[in-house]
């Protein structure tokens, strides 16, 4: 059982090796046929095997006839032998030597360059060390490939990556877990890595938070979070339970990518400063007539106003719109920006400007302190108060009075109101008349302010409900429905391309009107579709006008700041300043980022006003009204709180009808999936 010297042929006492699970097992060749080998291997069992996955090192002969014993002392005294003669091996010794000698050659070939007179011993040790070295060489049965420097420099950078990421993953895994459990049960995270593990655990949390179908992340993702549940907000609770992020993290912000925090425009302060010169060298004179403008007591960014005076005709009315697209650099830096941006948000938590609030709430809002530019849209109407000439054009203004919701009601029905105000009441009836003859659908459903009070680490959520002003957001509402019908009526005449806002839908019969009743507003909400934007003039329903550009709110949307800025170059240049086939182009980004940005608006007041019934459900009851039913499900409004809840039908009795009234008890809560549960009804 000692000689060591090499076989050329397989044979019944032949010692072999062979990869198992990337690792060279040693065994003892018991039987050999035209294909394969029986083998009994170093660890006591008897394996059928491949010819194709021995080794190419055979030996030595042991002979036939040895027993289990005597088989077994001899493949521990070669293994052991061999993992004695690997320690003395340097394999870049080896590939200092091959490498640009060869690319490839037999493991007998190195063995030579290595050993003067080599055994199958110090061949297989060679053969495994070099099996070990994948930096530097390949196993191709039967030879090695011989690794030139610059793949040997990329394959050693690999494997650092791979075995760094394995022990950000081994970390993680515990992490992981301990944080799971803190989340559920508060219990202490015992595990601390290094800075740069954290680091980059850390990150993938964030990126798994805010873009769970990342490609990149996901196989390290989904072995780090082995065990634990399925949970699309699992990233989330984990890096608040590791205090990566606050509780009540707003992660919609992330998927969106908007920056909630004025730092997005410190890149942007050249830009600002020379939009800002080349807009006030615009400002002239400003016109004799001083606007007004009506918003609530906290908006900053005032984009609208008018002035409005009676004539023999009909009205004489002014529109006032901010122009921050005035001397507009598009393509900038700042531009594209804001772009991204697309819209202000307004949420419970605050407020961030699209534009950067030196100029969104500063130099372009329509404040009451100085001369500013705007878009004048000047509007003849008729005694009932349709529009007989519409004509835009760039003025110079001076808003007399930036007046509050509650301070216009409160003048109106103070018994002697203001004469304009009572002037643009009255037009704003007529003009709300005509639209409901045209068949459009006006839902009075005033929604909750929902208020946060900080107390520590805590956040109350409280529901307000509004000053009810009626009147004075006719008024509002109203003229900005006529100008941005009205811009779209005049673009079309001069066939200047716009983005239109479009709804074109047939509602059911008897849609039209005024509706406050829960179960009215469901029933219609059901018919309705979104509106879209597109460059083709359509129908808006909803609004009950045939064409709608929006262009009112530049300081607050982008698709109304480009509205604005191709009107004010028509008006300049006597031209468009983009193609319809330009503005088509455009179309499929700003959609995207409409839908990113608006779903934040949709969902992050609906998660607070979640919030507040979880804070409530146990010591408050709540009163809702029957707007659906089908034999399994009843819908709920509650219409303080303006909220839509399902209950399975059994809950409210046998008989159901749509307009009922009924107490109910809210049980489990869940704000991040919107999931409210009704446990109990009673008929009121």
């Amino acid at each position: 059982m000692t000689n060591t010297a090499p076989v050329k042929f397989l044979r019944p006492g032949c010692i072999i090796e062979f990869l198992h699970n990337n690792q060279p097992i040693i065994a003892w060749v018991e039987e050999v046929q035209s294909n394969r080998v029986k083998i009994f291997t170093v660890n006591q069992r008897e394996v059928k095997l491949p010819l194709s996955r021995v080794l190419p090192w055979y030996g030595p002969d042991g002979g036939e006839g040895a027993s289990r014993e005597e088989i077994l002392t001899a493949l521990r005294g070669h293994h052991a032998g061999r993992e004695r003669l690997m320690a003395e091996i340097d394999p870049l010794e080896i590939w200092e030597m091959a490498q640009g000698e060869l690319t490839q050659a037999s493991i007998f070939w190195f063995a030579d360059l290595l050993f003067e007179a080599p055994d199958v011993d110090r061949i297989a040790a060679l053969g495994r060390k070099m099996l070990q070295t994948k930096t530097h060489f390949k196993f191709l049965p039967p030879d090695f490939e011989v690794y030139p420097e610059d793949k040997v420099e990329r394959r050693q950078a690999e494997l650092k990556a791979a075995q760094e990421r394995e022990r950000v993953i081994g970390l993680g895994q515990v992490l992981l877990r301990e944080l799971y459990e803190k989340h559920l049960k508060g219990k202490p995270v015992t595990v601390d890595p290094d800075p740069d593990v954290a680091d980059r655990i850390k990150e993938l949390l964030l990126t798994r938070m805010a873009w769970p179908e990342d490609k990149d992340s996901e196989l390290m993702w989904q072995k780090m979070s082995t065990g634990l549940p399925d949970d699309p907000f699992l990233p989330l609770y984990l890096a608040q339970a590791w205090g990566a992020v606050p509780r009540h993290y707003n992660f919609l912000l992330d998927r969106a990518q908007y920056e909630w925090t004025p730092d997005w425009q410190s890149c942007c302060g050249r830009d600002i400063a020379a939009l800002k010169s080349r807009a006030a060298a615009r400002v002239t004179d400003p016109e004799p007539w001083e606007p007004v403008t009506v918003d609530s007591a906290s908006t900053e960014d005032i984009d609208d106003g008018f002035y409005l005076e009676r004539t023999d005709a009909g009205y004489h009315l002014r529109l006032v719109l901010a122009c921050p697209a005035l001397e507009w650099e598009f393509g900038s830096c700042l531009d594209r920006a804001v772009e991204n941006r697309f819209t202000s948000l307004y949420l419970p938590e605050g407020t961030s400007h699209m534009l950067p609030q030196e100029l969104g709430t500063g130099f372009f809002s329509l404040r009451a302190d100085g001369s500013r530019p705007a878009l004048v849209l000047d509007c003849q109407l008729d005694q009932e108060g349709q529009p007989v000439q519409f004509i835009p054009s760039l003025k110079t203004i001076r808003v007399k009075d930036n007046l509050t919701y509650t301070g216009v009601e409160e003048n109106l029905l103070s018994g002697t109101p203001d004469p304009m105000l009572e002037a643009a009441r009255e037009q704003s009836e007529q003009r709300r008349t005509a639209r409901i003859a045209n068949r459009a659908v006006i839902m009075d459903q005033p929604d909750p302010e929902l208020a946060l009070e900080e107390n520590g680490e805590t956040t109350r959520v409280e529901l307000r409900r509004r000053p009810s002003t009626p009147l004075a957001q006719m008024m509002v509402s109203e003229f900005m429905i006529l100008a941005n019908s009205g811009i779209a009526r005049w673009a079309l005449d001069q066939e200047v391309p716009l983005l239109f806002r479009t709804q074109n839908l047939t509602l059911p019969g008897g849609s039209a009107g005024i509706w406050n009743r829960p179960e009215d507003i469901y029933r219609l909400i059901k018919n309705m579709g979104p509106s879209i934007l597109e460059c083709a003039a359509k129908r808006h329903a909803t609004i009950g006008v045939e064409a709608y550009a929006p262009i009112t709110s530049p300081l607050r949307r982008y698709s109304d700041f480009m509205n604005l800025a191709q009107v004010l170059h028509f008006l300049e240049k006597g031209e468009p300043r983009w193609s319809r086939a330009e503005l088509k182009e455009c179309l499929p980004v700003l959609s995207s980022r409409i839908e990113l940005v608006n779903q934040v608006q949709r969902m992050r007041p609906r998660y607070w006003k979640a919030l507040y019934f979880k804070q409530n459900c146990k010591k408050k009851k709540w009163s809702g009204v029957i707007v659906d039913a089908n034999s399994n499900l009843v819908t709920v409004a509650l219409s303080q709180e303006q909220l839509f809840l399902k209950a399975p039908r059994t809950i409210f009795g046998d008989k159901v009808r749509i307009g009922q009234r009924f107490t109910v008890r809210i049980g489990k809560v869940d704000p991040l999936n919107n999931a409210i549960k009704i446990l109990e009804a009673w008929e009121e």
